[in-house]
């Protein structure tokens, strides 16, 4: 777990909306799929960098510490961006869904 205090809670007051604010959902909600692309991997690094990630009931991270992961540097459209930031997630322990274990 990143050794960092939080300018919030990365549920809010309502907790965590049926678990919808976990890990990946929270990097695709930052984006507006229509207005975002091409997205640029450091720009959206310089936006939300510092913000908070749960990755689990025990695990919260910062966008920036996951993005430390993600080779690629733009995205096309918002499927390339899911595919990467889900190779990198997996990678580095952060996403313990396997596509391949289905």
């Amino acid at each position: 777990m990143a050794d960092t205090q939080w300018p919030h809670d990365p549920d809010s007051d309502e907790g965590s909306e049926g678990m919808r604010k976990y890990g990946h959902a929270i990097l695709a909600k930052k984006i507006d799929e229509e207005a975002d692309f091409p997205l640029s991997r450091d720009e959206y690094v310089e936006n939300y960098g510092d913000e908070p990630v749960r990755i689990d009931h025990e695990t919260v991270v910062s966008v920036r510490d996951v993005f430390e992961h993600v080779d690629q540097e733009e995205f096309s459209d918002f499927p390339d961006f899911h595919r990467a930031v889900g190779r990198a997630m997996r990678g580095a322990g952060y996403w313990y869904f396997d596509i391949d274990d289905y």
